[in-house]
C-alpha cells in the first residue's frame, strides 16, 4: 500500500480508502457477510481509511462497519459525516446547526461504536445556518475529544474561505473520477495552497468505469442510478448519454490493456495521481474486488497516456468539467 500524507493531520493515509456509501443501502441489494469479508481483507492489504456517513442507510452503513473492525478500529482513520436531518426515517433537508452537530456526533458514536472518530465532516452545506455557528460546533466537538479533525464535503470554494474564518478545515470531500474533474479545477489548487487533506469519491464514475456496463445494462429500482444520476455525478446515467459514456469506457478498456492493466486500475490511478489528493476512496461488496483495486497503486501514469485518455473524452464530446457551479450541486 502506498501512503499519503493526510493534509496537516499528521496522519498517514492509505491512498485506497474504503468507501461504505454502498453498505447504507441505495446501490441495490448487499450480502452483509461478503462486505464484512471486503472490510477484513482491505485492512490486511493495509487500507486503513474508512469513509461512512450518517446519510448512509441512517446509521446502517455505521453499524456495519463497527462489527467489521471490532477491536481493529484502533487501527483505522474512521470518518464520518453529518448535516442531513430526517423526517419520519426519510432524509429531509440539510441541518447543520450546532445543536444537529452536537447530536449528530453522539448519534455517530454510538452507531460506530467508538469514543472519537478520527475524522468529522459536514456532508453538505447548509446555507440556512450561519457557518461560523456550524464551525464552533465542530471545534467544541474536537476539544471534547470526540472527533480528532474535522471538514466539510461538497462545500464551494467561497464557501470554504468562509469557514476558514472561524476555525480551520483540515479535509476536504468531494466527487472526482475521470469523467468528473471539477473539483480539480475548482477546489484541490486551494486545498494545496493551504495544506487541507482532500479525499475523493465516486473515483471509478459510481461504477461506470468499473469497465462492466454495457449499452444495455440496467438498475434496480432502489439503486438511486436508476433515475439517471443527479447533478453530483453529471447525470452520467440517463438515457442516451448512458450509452455514449459507455462507448467512450470501451475506449479506455483499450488503452488500459495497452498498459498491461484492468480499467478499474488506469481509473483510480488518475485520481491517485493528482497531488493534492491525499486517498481516493473505493467501494467494495466482495473481497476479491478489494484485491483487484491493489492494482491501481506501484505505477504511474505517463502524460503520454494522459493526453491519450483525454483523447477519448474530446472524442465523445464528454465535457468532465463544465465553467459553472451547478446549483445545488447534489
Amino acid at each position: 500500500m502506498e501512503y499519503k500524507a493526510f493534509g496537516q493531520t499528521g496522519m498517514q493515509v492509505s491512498a485506497i480508502g474504503f468507501g461504505c456509501w454502498e453498505m447504507g443501502g441505495g446501490y441495490g441489494s448487499i450480502e452483509e457477510t461478503e462486505v464484512i469479508e471486503a472490510i477484513h481483507r482491505a485492512l490486511d492489504l493495509g487500507i486503513n481509511c474508512f469513509d461512512t456517513a450518517e446519510a448512509y442507510g441512517m446509521g446502517k452503513s455505521e453499524e456495519l462497519l463497527a462489527r467489521a473492525l471490532g477491536n481493529r478500529r484502533k487501527d483505522v482513520i474512521v470518518v464520518s459525516k453529518f448535516g442531513i436531518n430526517y423526517d419520519n426515517d426519510r432524509l429531509k433537508k440539510r441541518d447543520s446547526r450546532r445543536s444537529m452537530a452536537h447530536a449528530a456526533i453522539d448519534r455517530r458514536l454510538k452507531a460506530l461504536n467508538t469514543d472519537y472518530v478520527d475524522v468529522y465532516l459536514v456532508h453538505w452545506p447548509d446555507r440556512t445556518t450561519p457557518f461560523d455557528e456550524t464551525m464552533e460546533a465542530l471545534e467544541e466537538i474536537v476539544q471534547q475529544g470526540k472527533a480528532r479533525y474535522v471538514g466539510l464535503s461538497n462545500f464551494t470554494r467561497d464557501e470554504i474561505q468562509t469557514c476558514m474564518a472561524t476555525r480551520r478545515v483540515d479535509v476536504l470531500q468531494y466527487a472526482c473520477n475521470l469523467f468528473d474533474r471539477r473539483m480539480a479545477k475548482w477546489i484541490f489548487p486551494y486545498a494545496q495552497e493551504n495544506g487541507i487533506g482532500v479525499m475523493t469519491y465516486g473515483s471509478l464514475a459510481y461504477g461506470m468505469l468499473a469497465g462492466a456496463f454495457t449499452e444495455e445494462t440496467t438498475f434496480e429500482d432502489d439503486d438511486w442510478r436508476h433515475r439517471g444520476g443527479s447533478n453530483m455525478s453529471l447525470k452520467l446515467f440517463l438515457p442516451g448519454i448512458f450509452q455514449r459514456n459507455v462507448q467512450a469506457v470501451n475506449k479506455l478498456k483499450e488503452i488500459a490493456e495497452g498498459l498491461g492493466k484492468k480499467l478499474p486500475h488506469l481509473a483510480l490511478n488518475w485520481v491517485i495521481s493528482n497531488p493534492a489528493v491525499s486517498v481516493s476512496l473505493v467501494g467494495a461488496r466482495r473481497a476479491s474486488e478489494v484485491e483487484d483495486n491493489m492494482g491501481a497503486i506501484g505505477w504511474q501514469l505517463t502524460d503520454d497516456v494522459k493526453a491519450e485518455i483525454d483523447r477519448v473524452f474530446a472524442e465523445y464530446e464528454i465535457d468532465t468539467a463544465p465553467n459553472k457551479w451547478t446549483e445545488p450541486i447534489n
